[in-house]
């Protein structure tokens, strides 16, 4: 294999991302902030000087993120669409942030669609969503899926502006890789939105949080945010000092989250019933999202409960229902294993920052299944008894972060302080050398944006072509890690090994997504991969296909809604 074989690496940051007197600034307009997130999101904007939270159509500041297809053809987002899913759950499409720039053979992809009612086929090693809109079979990939989400929030937001809205500032897990970062930000396109910011999740609900808090703190701070929501788990250590907000380390899951803790207890009462009953209901979808809604209800109500009752009319059948009584002390005993799990990312990030327990200053919860009474206490416990903070709405920073982030890009008169923020890209990236070995390029936990240019030559004689195999992951061999993409570098001239001049440059954005330059110096020659172009990624064709794909929809959901207007006015 013709592999890149010396490198060296000096890593230079250098990062700003708003106000500075001196920065100049882009007429952006209204930038709206949005929490794309695997159960519900949430959309804000910085107006009036402060943050607005932004209801849906349905008085509700979270959406459900959900999209159904009715069997005439119409589709539905958020509330309505979640609606269906007892009674259409082949065509109700949801958690699709848990598969979105993955492969199909990825392990975490295969468990998950054991789970869906709906159907998730693979497609050149990407997962695509097939499902019946009214018409004939349709398949969508994650990115248009999430593109039709992010495109409810925009409407949402336009709705309470009374005006269009193009620019936002779009949220994602600390720990996503390059692969996810990218398929988000091909969705916003998609939806028709300019996604001006890729945000890590924590870092924007730190800025939520930190706005208020730095005005009374005097010297540097150390924040932990703990960001554990329905799918994705993330930890990362800032640093608070004077406007500056530093992520020191960044650790986490992109598996992990409320949605886990309900199929452990969907498949406690699968059992119960199997040998109370003798049946079955595994395989009965319907049944499935039946128990599915009521688990999510009962697991809300234990957060101040001690018990609750699970009923269901009709459950496998008209002559079948469903009563059982589920405890707290039986929903932790189900999932304390994954509720203990949440504790090794915390200390990875302690140790990545090389900070003790008690330099810690405040610990942020972020996300809805914080509010679980078992998760609370294991960090409470894990800190020596200090309390989490309880200041801002979980379900609602990462959108309040992200609005006052579009906010300081946009360059609003009322943001009156300077903001530093300093981010970090979460996994080593690296090339694999000969005996497939990870060579680390840039370690994990390194400030971004970083642009990188090094040296380096052939491994052999007469060698024209030199293949370059880029990786994310932090095991010594490349077959463990994560692939992100390839490229060959050709016409290089015929020389000794280790004659040939090849500058490889690193470029990793404020985004977090990674772009690989080859040159060959001798001849000019020339090459270039935005990662992962040639695997996770849409390509442009696809994209813009997509777009008019959405354009359709779009205007039929218009005639849908015309009608129904139509209808309601003359009813009235």
């Amino acid at each position: 294999m013709n592999t890149m074989m010396i490198i060296h690496l000096l890593l230079t940051i250098s990062i700003s991302l708003c106000t500075g007197a001196n920065q100049v600034k882009k007429d952006l307009g209204t930038v709206i902030g949005i929490d794309l997130g695997t159960t519900y999101s949430c959309v804000a904007v910085f107006k009036n000087c402060h943050v607005e939270i932004i209801e849906n159509d349905q008085g509700n500041r979270i959406t459900p993120s959900y999209v159904a297809f009715t069997p005439d053809g119409v589709r539905l987002i958020g509330d309505a669409a979640k609606n269906l899913l007892t009674s259409n759950p082949e065509n109700t499409i949801f958690h699709v942030k848990r598969i979105i720039g993955r492969k199909f053979n990825d392990s975490s992809v295969q468990q998950d669609i054991k789970h869906f009612p709906f159907s998730v086929i693979g497609d050149k090693g990407k997962p695509i969503v097939k499902v019946n809109i009214g018409y004939g079979e349709k398949l969508f990939t994650p990115e248009e899926i999430s593109a039709m989400i992010l495109g409810k929030m925009r409407d949402i937001a336009e709705g309470y502006l009374g005006k269009k809205v193009t620019n936002a500032v779009v949220t994602v897990p600390a720990y996503f890789n390059d692969a996810q970062r990218q398929a988000t930000k091909d969705a916003g396109t998609i939806s028709g939105l300019n996604v001006i910011r890729i945000i890590n999740e924590p870092t924007a609900a730190a800025i939520a949080y930190g706005l208020d808090k730095m005005k009374k703190w005097e010297g540097a701070k150390n924040i932990l945010v703990f960001d554990l929501g329905g799918g994705t788990f993330d930890v990362s250590l800032l640093t608070f000092d004077n406007g500056v907000f530093e992520v020191l380390a960044t650790n986490g899951d992109t598996h992990l989250g409320g949605e886990d803790f309900d199929q452990r207890v969907m498949e406690h009462f699968i059992k119960v019933v199997k040998t109370k009953k003798g049946i079955d209901m595994g395989k009965n979808i319907r049944a499935v999202e039946k128990l599915r809604r009521e688990v999510e209800k009962a697991k809300r109500i234990l957060s101040f409960e001690q018990q609750t009752r699970l009923e269901i009319e009709s459950f496998v059948s008209t002559n079948e229902d469903f009563s059982e009584i589920l405890t707290r002390a039986k929903f932790e005993e189900l999932n304390i294993d994954l509720f203990r799990s949440t504790l090794i990312p915390v200390e990875n990030v302690l140790e990545d920052a090389k900070l003790k327990k008690s330099d810690i200053a405040d610990v942020l919860l972020v996300g809805g299944s914080t509010r679980i009474p078992k998760i609370r206490q294991i960090l409470k416990e894990f800190f020596n008894g200090k309390e989490p903070s309880r200041g801002i709405n979980p379900d609602e920073a990462v959108a309040y972060g992200a609005a006052i982030q579009g906010a300081i890009l946009s360059g609003d008169e009322c943001v009156d302080s300077d903001i530093v923020v300093i981010d970090v890209n979460p996994l080593t990236m690296g090339i694999e050398v000969k005996g497939g070995a990870m060579s680390n390029i840039i370690p994990r936990n390194s400030h971004i944006p970083i642009v990188e240019n090094k040296p380096f030559t052939t491994a052999e004689d007469d060698q024209s072509v030199v293949t370059i195999r880029i990786f994310e992951g932090e095991r010594p061999m490349t077959k463990d890690n994560h692939f992100l993409g390839e490229f060959d570098l050709t016409g290089i001239p015929f020389a000794p090994r280790g004659v040939p001049q090849i500058d490889v440059t690193f470029d990793i954005d404020v985004n977090g997504i990674l772009n690989v330059t080859a040159e060959e110096k001798t001849k000019g020659n020339k090459k270039n991969i935005v990662i992962n172009s040639k695997t996770n990624r849409l390509s442009t064709e696809q994209i813009n296909r997509m777009i008019r794909v959405a354009e359709i929809f779009a205007d039929e959901d218009k005639v849908v809604k015309e009608r129904i207007n139509a209808k309601n006015e003359l009813e009235s």
